[in-house]
């Protein structure tokens, strides 16, 4: 089975929110047009509990884009955003929820940030998400959403890792982009390491 993994398509990501990506309600669209064409359609919520470890507020003196340490992890801090049960948590008002079969929250640690759907950034914890798609015989991922040098990154090259494969769709992501190139040389690392990366024109 093929799965649809829809990652971080939230308000706070998206033009007027928090932490927004350039052009990231671009990317509503497209996961729209594709979620009723897969069976199986997980999505991700980064749900911050107030105060987490990744807000540049949570740090005294240091500012967003600044990085620590954070459990054990390298941590870019980030203005306050998705923090749980707040309007720039939900998913993004035009994101056609219905057809969602699964929500993955993760972020949930203040302690950690969770970039990726299936780990915190120190691979202590696991979301669940791994055997929920083994459960369902889902041997085959496709990969859209935000932030394409972060969250979708982190959630394939952690797909492949598992032994998944996986299609990333490139005109369902946008990028943050705090260097400028981030985005392209994420779509490089991803397919360095085993993943497709296509337009939805050409996905089958």
């Amino acid at each position: 089975m093929r799965a649809l993994i829809v990652v971080d398509v939230q308000n706070d990501f998206c033009p007027g929110g928090a932490l927004a990506v350039p052009d990231g309600d671009a990317v509503v669209p497209v996961a729209n047009a594709l979620m009723p064409r897969f069976s199986l359609v997980v999505a991700t919520q980064d749900w911050h509990p107030a105060g987490h470890g990744s807000f540049a507020s949570a740090h005294t003196g240091r500012a967003p884009g600044e990085v620590v340490d954070l459990g054990g992890a390298q941590q870019v801090l980030w203005p306050d955003h998705c923090v749980q049960g707040t309007p720039g948590a939900s998913f993004h008002s035009v994101l056609d929820v219905a057809v969602i079969d699964h929500v993955v929250r993760k972020g949930t640690d203040p302690g950690i940030d969770s970039y990726s759907a299936f780990f915190d950034n120190g691979h202590a914890k696991d979301t669940g998400l791994a055997a929920f798609l083994e459960q369902r015989c889902a041997e085959d991922l496709v990969v859209l959403g935000l932030a394409t040098d972060y969250c979708v990154k982190a959630t394939v090259l952690d797909a492949l890792g598992l032994g998944f494969g996986v299609t990333v769709v490139r005109d369902g992501c946008r990028a943050v982009e705090i260097a400028e190139g981030d985005g392209e040389r994420a779509f490089k690392d991803m397919r360095s390491a085993g993943a497709r990366v296509i337009p939805s024109a050409e996905l089958t």
